[in-house]
């Protein structure tokens, strides 16, 4: 719990200038051995994407002695010939919660907000409704966990050049909103229920808490430390990295047009990424739980992200299984047009991400990832649906 007067912007200030200058030293290349067994894996990919009908993905994954290695087949949008690259962005869709959880404890590191007090305290842009149901308090650990109660589980996006609501416009579905707003809708603490709406309480709440819009914040905290150049909030996405783009496709294989929906929700579901950039997040979170210098979190804020909440199956921003060295954190995400998975094994230092740019990318990844799983000697899987 807070005691006394909450930090000053200065000295929130100072924390955040502490975890930049902290930045990781760098991702250790992947050892020529694991990156030609990963590269070898492209044609049974490309069978896969055929089987399922993706146009194209992207994998990447992780060892703690090997390093992080990636291998893609197929193609950045059908009909084209632009290949998908280590470079291409994919929308990482659901995946952005783990990040939010990330940037939510960076935060809390320096002394901003306490995981376990009513997110009242900090919201000042926002009001949160009653709770008429009696429960406990809707703190960030809950929202995080999704067991504060709250609903609207998801946010469609907009068609590029539609307009695009305010963070507070959303909270309080208001148009150009279209989605309803954000209540209350189950008794705090009962139980888990999936809520994009819980994260977008959780985005006002930082930036009430820091006076930092959080499109700002997690830049500074996560992204660059962690090495995650390919990454960004930016919705819409930048003229300037089109040309990585990966575009969205429907069931039928028709692209979206001009490419993606555009995610105004960013801590729901607004981040735009490659599977390195997501293995590099995962591998700082490993490196910190072995007590790795200048880590990216505490060892104990990890540990409580990957630490089931309110006795349901899900931990700060992925869900949870197995304990000791069959643990198992994980995240999947979906967006109009593309699915992605991340998984990691933190006692083992093991793992990857799966990023697609097709509806049918859920069917595919279902199938590649226990392969994976095998193949590199990953704890048993869990039911990897949320």
């Amino acid at each position: 719990m807070i005691r006394g007067r909450p930090p000053s912007r200065r000295t929130v200030a100072a924390g955040l200038a502490a975890a930049t200058a902290g930045a990781l030293a760098g991702v250790r290349p992947a050892r020529a051995a694991f990156a030609d067994d990963v590269a070898a894996l492209a044609p049974a990919l490309a069978e896969l994407a055929d089987e399922h009908s993706v146009p194209g993905l992207a994998v990447a994954l992780f060892d703690p002695v090997d390093g992080i290695a990636t291998v893609t087949a197929g193609v950045r949008r059908a009909g084209e010939a632009a290949p998908v690259t280590p470079a291409t962005v994919f929308q990482a869709c659901s995946i952005s919660k783990t990040l939010a959880a990330v940037t939510t404890l960076a935060v809390v590191q320096t002394g901003a907000v306490d995981l376990d007090v009513d997110v009242r305290q900090y919201l000042r842009s926002w009001t949160l409704p009653p709770d008429r149901f009696g429960g406990r308090a809707v703190t960030l650990r809950r929202l995080l966990a999704m067991t504060a109660g709250i609903g609207v589980p998801g946010f469609p996006g907009y068609a590029p050049g539609a307009p695009l609501p305010s963070l507070r416009e959303i909270l309080d579905g208001s148009p150009p909103a279209n989605t309803p707003a954000v209540t209350i809708v189950q008794a705090p603490g009962r139980g888990h229920l999936y809520s994009g709406g819980g994260y977008e309480i959780v985005e006002a709440v930082l930036a009430d808490a820091v006076g930092i819009p959080y499109g700002r914040l997690v830049p500074g905290l996560v992204i660059g430390p962690a090495r995650m150049g390919g990454s960004t909030l930016d919705q819409p996405l930048v003229v300037a990295r089109e040309p990585d783009l990966a575009s969205g496709h429907l069931v039928d294989g028709t692209p979206l047009a001009p490419g993606a929906q555009v995610m105004p929700e960013l801590a729901a579901a607004g981040l735009w990424s490659t599977p390195a950039d997501l293995a590099r997040l995962a591998v700082a979170l490993c490196d910190a739980l072995k007590g790795a210098p200048r880590p990216l979190l505490r060892p104990d804020l990890v540990r409580q992200m990957m630490t089931p909440v309110d006795g349901a199956s899900y931990g700060l921003g992925g869900a949870v299984s197995g304990s000791g060295e069959a643990l198992v954190f994980h995240k999947d995400g979906h967006n109009l047009g593309f699915h992605c998975h991340l998984v990691v094994a933190p006692a083992l230092g093991r793992g990857g991400a799966v990023m697609t740019n097709s509806e049918n990318g859920e069917a595919l990844i279902a199938r590649l990832l226990p392969l994976l799983a095998a193949r590199y000697a990953w704890p048993p899987l869990p039911d990897l649906a949320e």
